[in-house]
């Protein structure tokens, strides 16, 4: 463990039997018909909205691991001023940033948004969608706090340790 992480949620009994049933949850998204790439595009930009080092390293990592381009995984936190996605991937990314950002907006996410996200993805892809986001933050809100940071993640590290 890094000198600068306050707590290591793997090596506690509760936080690894929490860790297991959140990688559960998790495993329903991952096997939906939502894109696999579409679900870590939208884990890496909600992850650097929230400043979670490892929950970036992680999905950068796993994703390029995948066959993601580097020049896509560069381009995520400018996806607006970029061609490299899709507008089904632009829909989702915009989600993303609105549903993380629910204190900075008065609407949460926007009906434009939404009318998006519909357009582009059918029921159970938008409700794998509504729980990846929801399901990133709450990553982004256990990483952040015990300073889980970034740099060391290997590839297939996070389905090691809550097995």
């Amino acid at each position: 463990m890094d000198t600068n992480t306050r707590f290591n949620l793997f090596e506690n009994e509760l936080g690894s039997k929490f860790g297991k049933r959140f990688a559960n949850a998790s495993l329903v998204v991952h096997q939906s018909s939502l894109p696999a790439a579409t679900q870590e595009l939208v884990s890496l930009r909600a992850s650097q909205i929230n400043g979670c080092g490892w929950c970036i390293d992680l999905h950068t990592k796993e994703a390029a691991a995948a066959g993601e381009s580097a020049v896509r995984l560069n381009l995520v936190a400018a996806w607006r001023e970029s061609t490299v996605f899709t507008e089904a991937e632009r829909a989702a990314l915009a989600f993303a940033e609105e549903s993380t950002r629910l204190a900075d907006a008065h609407q949460g996410v926007s009906d434009e948004t939404w009318a998006q996200v519909r357009e582009h993805y059918d029921d159970d892809q938008t409700a794998a969608l509504v729980s990846l986001v929801a399901l990133i933050n709450a990553a982004n809100r256990l990483a952040v706090p015990v300073r889980q940071k970034g740099g060391s993640y290997e590839v297939g590290m996070f389905a090691a340790a809550v097995n």
